[in-house]
């Protein structure tokens, strides 16, 4: 997907789909609200549980005597971790996690798990179950029917993500001169697996010229014009660096003259490697203490004599977008994501619709989440991107999120000893045998 961090010293320093990219699109979620229709004004998007303090959170896992290498969970290690009831989950974060759970399930019982630790008919059991119980005994389903798992040392890292809501028009119109471009139709993406089975899931963008595959022109050149009638132009935004964040961001509202409401989400990339600005500023002394927050870094580049394009095009990813009109907001599963119970993650590293519980410094943050989406920037064990919805609030807490702590995978009873047992018998995976390369 689309997806990057937004949270911590770092605000910026996200990180958008590479030059090889997962075979399923990175797209951001477009909103934790329900779909808009087009020309429909928003409504309040329906959220997550508050997350509160907690009385009592399990003891850290203990480190590995050597952290193990590798590409994927299967790979890297994987030892149980405290029982699921030790946790301190409450009613409301199981109430919605199992909501996000039973959506997630459609795919999680087809979709090959990347991560090699599961199979889809592991899933099956709690998928049946999850259709069935009563919302009131949430918390009961997660203690019976899961077990914790460490994946590496568990040691976690998270941000946060937002929808954004920024000013645009359908036309070009006096103070609407930023194109928001759909996908050009010179833009070619190449499915490698199709090629070597060792690169299934790996993809590649470029453009085609002379009966060869190059690279598709950067932010820089599209910016100054490069793709021009090669693409089409879906809405102009208002403001170059709401714009950027949109696109790190991936998705989200566009606020029409009128007042209605018109949605974007992301379509494709242009293959080329995301930078993130933050860091880029920072390195370079251009943000003062105190600018390191999104909201920081966007004051900054509007205060730099070019309005921040030159800083802006250091990144050379560029996003494009197309206007969603049928059930939203989704994620990189496809499916729809609730705002404070969607997380991103590492399919590498966590089956995609599985949950996870976070063990943080930052409160908010703690709790149940369930893996829905993926992020450019949301790489290895134990990297997460948490989902806060729309609004003036998400964005705050998006922008500011850093937090480390400890992160439990919660798999199927019964799937630690099976990888356990499989890891004694050289072949076998969770996944069936052969984790695709990433």
């Amino acid at each position: 997907m689309t997806r990057l961090a937004l949270g911590g010293a770092l605000a910026a320093a996200l990180a958008l789909t590479a030059c090889v990219t997962p075979e399923t699109p990175q797209s951001r979620p477009t909103a934790t609200r329900p779909p808009v229709p087009t020309g429909a004004a928003p409504s309040s998007p329906p959220l997550g549980p508050v997350r509160t303090a907690r009385s009592s959170l399990p003891p850290a896992p203990a480190p590995l005597a050597t952290a193990p290498a590798g590409t994927t969970a299967a790979q890297q290690g994987l030892r149980p971790g405290p029982a699921v009831e030790t946790l301190g989950i409450t009613d409301a974060e199981a109430r919605s996690a199992l909501a996000a759970f039973r959506i997630s399930c459609r795919s999680l019982v087809r979709r090959t798990d990347n991560s090699g630790l599961t199979r889809g008919s592991d899933w099956q059991p709690a998928c049946d179950a999850a259709g069935a119980v009563a919302d009131r005994d949430a918390l009961a389903f997660f203690a019976s029917r899961f077990e914790t798992a460490i994946v590496g040392e568990g040691k976690a890292f998270a941000t946060g993500y937002y929808e954004p809501e920024i000013k645009g028009s359908r036309t070009r119109r006096a103070g609407y001169e930023v194109p928001i471009y759909g996908r050009p139709g010179d833009l070619v993406e190449v499915d490698l697996g199709q090629f070597a089975d060792d690169l299934k899931g790996r993809r590649i963008r470029g453009q085609a010229k002379d009966g060869k595959l190059i690279r598709y022109p950067d932010r820089a050149a599209i910016v100054s014009g490069a793709i021009d009638g090669k693409a089409p132009v879906i809405a102009w935004a208002a403001d170059p660096v709401e714009f950027f964040f949109l696109q790190v961001q991936g998705s989200g509202l566009l606020e029409l003259p009128d007042g209605k409401i018109m949605r974007v989400g992301y379509d494709t990339q242009n293959g080329r490697d995301y930078t993130g600005i933050g860091a880029y500023m920072r390195d370079r002394g251009l943000l003062q203490p105190g600018q390191s927050s999104m909201q920081g870094i966007m004051a900054t580049l509007r205060a730099m004599p070019d309005g921040g394009a030159g800083v802006m095009n250091e990144n050379k990813s560029f996003v494009f977008f197309r206007e969603l009109s049928g059930p939203g907001p989704l994620g990189a599963l496809g499916l729809p994501v609730t705002g404070r119970t969607t997380v991103a993650a590492d399919p590498a590293f966590v089956p995609l619709g599985a949950p996870v519980f976070l063990s943080l410094d930052r409160t908010e943050a703690t709790g149940l989440w369930i893996a829905q989406d993926t992020g450019g920037a949301i790489k290895g064990a134990n990297r997460f991107d948490t989902y806060w919805g729309a609004g003036d609030d998400a964005r705050r807490v998006a922008g500011g999120m850093s937090g480390r702590g400890n992160a439990w995978l919660l798999l199927p009873k019964g799937s630690v000893t099976r990888l356990a047992a499989a890891k004694a018998t050289p072949g076998e995976s969770g996944s069936g045998g052969k984790t695709p390369r990433r």
